[in-house]
């Protein structure tokens, strides 16, 4: 799958098949999200890959509106270094995942993190230092349904030229 096709057809997913993940798969969305563009070329991104059902079953009782990162068969937290720009490096590195993600064949939700009260707690739970901030977790799997991505808006409806 091309990217503007992955792009197209990438959707959040909240429902997961228990198949596991094969470790390359989870390799190859990481290094696509270790290589989306940073300001200053600084690269605060880390990122922990969380597979273990019992410590995704405590993420998902934190998290508000991330219940399903329990059913996931993997959940990857992303986390910067707590520098200038680092909520606009940690989202290019998320989209890049899901992105890649999509063009595997693994379904995908976004939890947001950095501005929730929780972010510490998650932090906490996965021993990251006081130096990083959650930008968001990812739930990672194979959908359990095949619905197709969510109705956008049409472009002539965002697009301007020129002027608003």
């Amino acid at each position: 799958m091309d990217a503007l096709e992955a792009i197209a057809q990438r959707r959040s997913v909240r429902n997961y098949s228990p198949e596991p993940v094969p470790v390359e798969l989870i390799e190859k969305t990481v290094d696509a999200a270790r290589r989306a563009p940073t300001a200053r070329n600084v690269q605060p991104w880390e990122f922990v890959v969380i597979t273990d059902p019992q410590v995704r079953a405590r993420l998902a009782e934190i998290c508000e509106y991330g219940r399903f990162i329990a059913e996931s068969p993997v959940c990857i937290a992303t986390f910067c270094h707590d520098t200038k720009y680092y909520l606009e490096d940690g989202c290019a590195a998320i989209e890049n995942m899901l992105v890649a993600a999509t063009a595997l064949g693994l379904g995908t939700c976004w939890v947001a993190g950095d501005k929730k009260e929780y972010a510490g707690t998650i932090a906490q739970e996965l021993g990251v230092p006081n130096s990083h901030r959650l930008i968001g977790l990812v739930a990672m799997g194979y959908a359990a349904n095949s619905a197709g991505p969510t109705k956008k808006r049409p472009l002539k409806e965002v697009l301007h030229t020129e002027n608003w």
